[in-house]
């Protein structure tokens, strides 16, 4: 059995001749479908192919490849945090550690220090929609944060 795109030209190996065909009549224009074709019969070549099996991707949906690459793309976001006047330095340590995944103490402390002392920390640089979801679950803790554009990479 040999799997493959229909984008490519499909090559065949047989099986006990190890001759190898290919189905490509002029370029494939469908992508995105996979198919399996497996052959059987004699060894000489000849071999009768079965009905191939078609998956397709359910209308609508992306497939994955096109899912990595859109979030490779995707333009990165910075999460901010504000200093306020009503949460103590260690609840908002905590916060930072909760809600931030793979946060540390020591990169909590800081964030909640330069914020404290300048007005407006970085927390961490990301996807869009990752950085909406961190400052809804900072500002459902009582933190006071707020997203933009990152000027560059992550």
């Amino acid at each position: 059995m040999v799997l493959c795109f229909l984008s490519m030209c499909v090559k065949l190996k047989l099986y006990k001749t190890g001759e190898k065909r290919s189905l490509c009549r002029g370029p494939c224009t469908n992508r995105g479908v996979l198919m399996a074709i497996s052959t059987t019969g004699p060894s000489k070549g000849g071999g009768i192919l079965e009905k191939p099996v078609i998956e397709r991707t359910t209308p609508g949906r992306e497939s994955e490849f096109d899912l990595r690459k859109s979030r490779k793309i995707a333009p990165p976001y910075r999460v901010m945090l504000h200093n306020d006047n009503y949460n103590k330095r260690e609840y908002v340590v905590q916060v930072l550690m909760k809600v931030i995944p793979g946060m540390t103490l020591d990169n909590a402390v800081n964030i909640m220090q330069e914020a404290h002392y300048n007005g407006l920390a970085v927390v961490i640089i990301c996807a869009q929609a990752d950085a909406e979801e961190h400052c809804m679950q900072l500002r459902g803790n009582g933190l006071l944060s707020s997203i933009e554009p990152a000027s560059g990479g992550c």
